[in-house]
């Protein structure tokens, strides 16, 4: 008969095997780690450079901590909605170019790349104008028709409106599928120019 192992049992193995980890491994994951940590506090203003950080760092570890760097830089750069996110891509952006030492290629990519963004969001908020348009010019007809003549001079918004939400949740849901492609085209040249 089959032996049944318990959870446990399946626990301590799994964990038995991963513990083979060699010490360069865990050591390379902690200064990850650490690039990433130091990263977090430049983004919000309360560190130096990337570049003034790395160069701080032991240097049989600073390849790691770039790499770490490097990827949360990666992750902060996305499709801003606003102007605070807008604020914080740019930043990551600038932050990026500072670890890559201003190379030729990296910074042409980047400034395409703010380009894509910059772009979206002009088409974002002439969708989103659009789309309110549409939506303001239908209600009013609506309540033309509805009440006569009593209806002139009423303010609509259509934002606050259900029919808007959901429309304008698709729309913008499109929107950033076809500019995340475009961004994320630009973030794997990043990642392979940078050696991650």
């Amino acid at each position: 008969m089959a032996e049944i192992k318990s959870t446990m049992e399946l626990v301590l193995e799994r964990a038995a095997r991963m513990g083979k980890a060699s010490s360069e491994e865990i050591a390379n994951d902690e200064a990850k780690k650490t690039g990433m940590q130091l990263i977090a506090a430049y983004l919000e203003g309360k560190g130096d450079s990337p570049s003034q950080l790395l160069s701080r760092q032991d240097p049989q570890q600073q390849q790691a901590v770039r790499r770490g760097m490097a990827e949360a830089l990666l992750r902060n750069i996305f499709l801003p909605r606003d102007e605070h996110a807008r604020e914080r891509t740019e930043q990551a952006t600038r932050g990026l170019l500072d670890l890559a030492g201003g190379a030729g290629d990296i910074v042409s990519i980047c400034q395409e790349m703010q380009h894509v963004i910059g772009q979206y969001q002009q088409h974002r908020e002439q969708l989103k104008s659009r789309l309110e348009e549409q939506m303001r010019m239908q209600y009013e007809q609506l309540l033309a028709q509805q009440m006569g003549g009593q209806a002139e001079g009423m303010q609509i918004d259509p934002t606050t409106q259900p029919k808007f939400q959901e429309e304008w949740a698709r729309v913008e849901a499109e929107l950033d599928d076809q500019y995340n492609q475009a961004l994320a085209q630009y973030k794997e040249q990043l990642q392979q120019r940078l050696a991650l």
